[in-house]
Formats: C-alpha cells, sequence, structure tokens
C-alpha cells in the first residue's frame, strides 16, 4: 500500500511544528512533506527545483496552504494548482492567519475546498488542525487522481 502523503505549505516554523504534533497527537502518521513558501510548493508538485525528477504522479492526498507565503503567495500557488491537470482536482485546505473576506472570496472562487482562519489559542489552533486530519484525511473520499491522470 502506497504512502499517503500531506503538503503542508507553512513559512511559519511555530505553525509547522503545531500542525505536526496535532496530527501526532490525534494518530495521524502521515508523511508530512513541508513546503516554506510558494516556490518550494509549487517544485515539490510539478518536480522542479529540488524536486527535479520526483514522480509527478505521486501526489499528496491533501494540501494545506498559507496565503501569506514568501515569494510566491497561496493564491498563485492556488491557481497554478487549479490550472494544472494533472493537481487541479487534489483537495486544497486553506489554513492561514487572514479572516478577510476579499480572501475567502478569492480562494473559493480559485478553487478551494475549505477555508479555515488559524485560531491564535493554542488549544483552538490544536483542534481545527485535528478536526481539518479527521474529515479530510479519514472521512472524506479524495477523487482518484491517478486514475484521472491515466485518461
Amino acid at each position: 500500500m502506497e504512502e499517503k502523503i500531506i503538503l503542508l505549505v507553512e513559512d511559519n516554523p511555530d505553525d509547522v511544528e503545531l500542525t505536526i504534533r496535532a496530527f501526532n497527537k490525534n494518530h495521524i502518521s502521515n508523511k508530512m512533506i513541508i513546503a516554506n513558501n510558494g516556490v518550494e510548493a509549487l517544485d515539490y508538485l510539478f518536480g522542479k527545483g529540488m524536486y527535479a525528477g520526483r514522480e509527478i504522479k505521486d501526489l499528496p492526498i491533501l494540501i494545506i496552504l498559507d496565503l501569506n507565503l514568501p515569494k510566491i503567495n497561496g493564491l498563485e500557488v492556488l491557481k497554478a494548482i487549479r490550472q494544472n491537470e494533472i493537481t487541479k482536482l487534489l483537495p486544497v485546505v486553506i489554513l492561514t492567519s487572514s479572516d478577510q473576506e476579499d480572501d475567502v472570496i478569492a480562494c473559493y472562487k480559485l478553487g478551494a475546498n475549505s477555508y479555515l482562519p488559524k485560531p491564535v489559542d493554542f488549544i483552538e489552533f490544536m483542534e481545527t488542525v485535528k478536526l481539518l486530519g479527521l474529515y479530510w484525511l479519514l472521512r472524506n473520499e479524495p477523487p482518484p487522481i491517478k486514475k484521472v491522470i491515466l485518461e
């Protein structure tokens, strides 16, 4: 059975650590790839840069995407994901400190599957990530990406 990967696109090391901690605490043991900026995220997904040669058909089961990223922001990353035939069906959950209505609207217009403002409270953050993981990794039925790619 192949390993199901989560791509976490987050530039704040504290939020990365809290997310990993929340997943581990709730026995969600998927392999997690961390991209610290938008360029790293797109390089991973499309097998470029430091990920050149990676089999791009081995896609993450879930992308957790922050909006406020260096180099390429989260909206541009989301746009690139949705414009590519191989990645356009991947579940993308926005987990961001922005609670701006314009950001929410923009994300959904670009095809985000969910938008979650990051709670500033530690316990609330842990609970949000727990629920995110339980739903998207254990309950949700993702699209059969490999079948779609082969068609």
